[in-house]
């Protein structure tokens, strides 16, 4: 744990300081967020977040492989975290290209599912599905296309949700603190090894989205950009698939306290990052209907968001970005739990998880603060 404790500080320490310098250069080649009609903030700012993140992840991977522990683990944990590094410049690089020159949606989705694939050329890919009882396997084309699935449908996610100061940032930071939670629980429980690329990646991953916020939350000085909201919701989307190769399902059978898992425990990799994210992906189900029956494209840019419809009805920026915070870690935490315990209480968990995350998401938008006068 004091490892991955290290880990977490120098990829913090490093991209809170890479961010001063991306911020300059970001003026510098002219990659600035123009003030637009949809748009939240009300002068022109800086992107580059992603870089600095990237320069947090790289710096944190290259301490951990001189840590005594870490650096005599198994190879399969340096070969995932590497794999997932490379596969970040990639997507980053294709963040920046688009905060420098807005790219169109279809290269942006070439430059993430080419992210994806270089992950999986390197060896970090699902090689089985978890069925209720048993395991599906999966072919080579099977396994390339559901891990390739997966983590652009995360980027874009990510990328999706990233609509005011801080607020990716910190759901995925909250949800990489979450998985690197139950990775670490799991592997104390089953007896496995504690040196786990995932708890690795989710470690270093944490670091880098909690060192950007000091820069990124309101009032935002920079933003994290596509290089940035891409590349956390890469390496988030890679951790999880990294986890089922380092974990076969065959071999855990024990949650907290020595209770049977739920088949929840070997879901979790694969709905973690889709439950976190949950109400982008509702957000985004819910602009698609709403700009289709109007006649619009689905693509087309609107301010009927749900951050921005928690701004109209009176919460301030900050509280906005807050509430978003609550149900991401209500969701993230709460799934997590629910899936390392049995019995009656993880039935109770998951009918009051339900029941709290649907409060969140339907009264929320609705409840206006009391304003003091």
């Amino acid at each position: 744990m004091r490892e991955y404790l290290v880990v977490f500080g120098i990829s913090l320490g490093v991209t809170y300081l890479l961010a001063s310098i991306a911020r300059v250069l970001a003026h510098t080649f002219g990659a600035v967020a123009k003030v637009r009609d949809r748009d939240v903030h009300a002068v022109p700012t800086p992107y580059f977040g992603g870089p600095a993140m990237l320069g947090g992840l790289i710096a944190a991977y290259l301490t951990a492989t001189h840590l005594p522990f870490l650096s005599r683990s198994e190879s399969s944990v340096f070969s995932d975290a590497r794999a997932v590094i490379i596969g970040g410049v990639v997507i980053c690089l294709v963040g920046v290209i688009d905060d420098l020159f807005e790219l169109d949606a279809l290269s942006k989705f070439a430059g993430q599912v080419l992210a994806g694939v270089v992950v999986v050329a390197l060896g970090v890919k699902f090689f089985y599905l978890p069925l209720y009882g048993s395991v599906l396997g999966l072919d080579q084309a099977q396994s390339a296309i559901f891990t390739v699935l997966l983590i652009v449908a995360t980027a874009n996610a990510v990328n999706f949700v990233d609509g005011l100061d801080g607020l990716a940032a910190g759901m995925v930071a909250i949800g990489a603190i979450a998985f690197f939670a139950y990775a670490f629980v799991l592997a104390v429980e089953n007896g496995e090894s504690r040196a786990i690329a995932a708890a690795l990646l989710t470690a270093a991953l944490a670091g880098a989205c909690i060192g950007v916020l000091p820069h990124n939350f309101f009032p935002a000085r920079m933003f994290i950009g596509d290089s940035g909201s891409m590349l956390i919701g890469f390496v988030l989307a890679c951790s999880s698939i990294s986890l089922t190769g380092q974990f076969p399902a065959t071999n855990i059978s024990e949650g907290i306290g020595g209770a049977q898992t739920t088949f929840l425990t070997f879901l979790l990799p694969l709905i973690l990052p889709v439950a976190m994210l949950l109400v982008p992906f509702l957000d985004l189900a819910l602009a698609v209907v709403r700009r289709t029956r109007a006649g619009r494209s689905p693509f087309s840019p609107d301010k009927m968001h749900i951050h921005h419809r928690l701004l109209e009805i009176g919460h301030s920026h900050r509280n906005a970005v807050l509430v978003m915070y609550s149900i991401a870690g209500l969701v993230a935490f709460g799934t997590v739990f629910v899936s390392l315990v049995s019995g009656w209480e993880s039935i109770v968990g998951f009918v009051v998880l339900a029941a709290l995350t649907a409060a969140f998401v339907f009264l929320l938008p609705r409840w206006r603060p009391i304003k003091r006068t």
